[in-house]
């Protein structure tokens, strides 16, 4: 049994003029020989991407898509035709995403973010009804759970997310910072499930460890500068500028580094207490 679309790990059970044939049983799938490695012999494991060659049998490949069956990318088209839109997804022959599944038509030269598909036939394909793309009935994360994030769009609050390739999330505005692109691939960390099924993740660890991240990254940045033109009632936008945090973390931290006598608060910022660097 194999995953068309996805990567798998396989078994080589016979090598011929041909290639390598991967798999268990009579459902074999051919490696060609032009990609199979020189010394490859039966019984060697080999990792490899399955999908429909254009004779619709069963084919693999060494080549890694930027996206599998399952998975959100942002890739860039190649080429439109009456069929819909071609998608640069790292494989021999692109990704076709039908015009059916396209919210705004898209154009020759523009990236757009989709999530990678089989079609009726086990043919991968890609959606960009991102909105629909989502698990909703159930969320198997917890808050403080470390989680992989792509930013898929910005609204008024920050930009919403896609959370393991399965559930949207929040990332608020003053966590952001001014780099973040729709695309970007993030490491975060859940900060709230809330009782609808809506997930709010942010980009630190959450609890003591993300307090004592944020303190040791205070103190770093006060060793380097001595001082810093932010306190607790400069502006999240302030605070997240100049030491890439959200104003209830750098509170915290600062707090902590206060406690532990070492800054001092003056009116325009915090200070490095001297004989502390």
């Amino acid at each position: 049994m194999v995953d068309i679309g996805k990567i798998n790990t396989l078994r080589v059970r016979q090598v011929d003029l041909r290639g390598a044939w991967l798999g268990e049983g009579d459902n074999l799938v051919l490696l060609p020989r032009r990609e199979a490695p020189p010394e490859v012999q039966e019984g060697d494991r080999l990792t490899v991407f399955i999908y429909h060659s254009s004779d619709a049998t069963l084919a693999a490949t060494t080549r890694i898509p930027k996206a599998q069956v399952g998975e959100f990318a942002r890739l860039k088209v190649n080429q439109t035709s009456k069929h819909g839109a071609f998608l640069d997804w790292g494989m021999e022959k692109d990704l076709l995403v039908p015009y059916s599944e396209q919210p705004e038509r898209m154009r020759e030269g523009r990236s757009y973010l989709v999530k990678v598909c089989l079609d009726d036939r086990q043919r991968p394909i890609g959606t960009a009804l991102i909105d629909l793309c989502f698990a909703v009935d159930s969320v198997d994360v917890k808050a403080g759970q470390p989680v992989q994030l792509m930013v898929w769009r910005f609204t008024e609050l920050g930009a919403a997310v896609i959370i393991n390739h399965r559930y949207e999330g929040l990332l608020y505005r003053d966590e952001m910072g001014d780099n973040v692109r729709p695309g970007d691939r993030l490491s975060g960390y859940v900060r709230k499930v809330r009782a609808d099924g809506k997930i709010d993740v942010t980009l630190r660890p959450t609890g003591v460890a993300g307090i004592r991240e944020g303190k040791d990254s205070l103190l770093t940045l006060l060793q380097e500068r001595e001082f810093l033109p932010v306190h607790d009632r400069s502006t999240p936008e302030t605070i997240q500028r100049e030491t890439g945090m959200s104003k209830k973390l750098f509170k915290k931290a600062l707090g902590g580094l206060y406690k532990a006598g070492l800054v001092e608060l003056v009116e325009d910022g915090v200070r490095l207490k001297k004989g502390k660097g």
